[in-house]
């Protein structure tokens, strides 16, 4: 990637899958800047405007693909971080009173239905949002896989295909802590 000095990467989840310890395990990057959540609270054309040679990981991105594609298109990397499909749930269902969940409950789903349980709007925002995030990445040439259940290899390819520096053990070593856990 250093031969494009002004390349973002964008990590694009759920939420609830580990994008905190990512972006903790990429402050250990020297020739990237990366934030989580930055902009979150601004609108129009400064919601995107990141700087260059930053990472990004923000799970809201899914909701404004059409405009990440115009304005980074097929310029910038794009990671699609992952946790498998039940835990992923699971975490999302202890929220389901806050946040994503309940804006996604009653801003989309308009209350949705009676007897739907917390984990079953969890599996259809999870549904919805990973079928975004995949049609936003099929003509994205520089797009990376990453699971979390296998954070550490995934992290070690992911060192190397943006081509970081820093120091790769400290980095790896984030993905021993947990951050913004949910409690169990």
């Amino acid at each position: 990637m250093d031969d494009n000095p002004g390349m973002n990467v964008f990590i694009l989840n759920t939420g609830r899958c580990g994008s905190t310890t990512f972006i903790e395990a990429c402050r250990h990057i020297v020739n990237f800047s990366a934030g989580h959540e930055t902009r979150i609270r601004l609108i129009g054309p400064q919601r995107l405007a990141y700087p260059d040679r930053h990472i990004e990981a923000d799970n809201r991105l899914s909701w404004l693909l059409g405009r990440l594609d115009r304005s980074y298109g097929d310029a910038a990397y794009y990671v699609h971080l992952r946790r498998e499909r039940e835990t992923a749930a699971a975490s999302f269902a202890r929220r389901a009173q806050f946040g994503i969940m309940k804006a996604y409950r009653q801003g989309i789903l308009l209350e949705g239905e009676a007897g739907q349980t917390a984990h079953d709007i969890a599996y259809d925002y999870l549904d919805s949002v990973e079928a975004n995030i995949a049609l936003f990445l099929k003509d994205k040439h520089n797009q990376m896989a990453f699971s979390l259940e296998n954070a550490k290899d995934d992290f070690r390819s992911f060192w190397r295909w943006i081509g970081a520096q820093g120091d790769l053990d400290a980095a790896l070593a984030a993905w021993d802590s947990r951050y913004n856990a949910s409690a169990e």
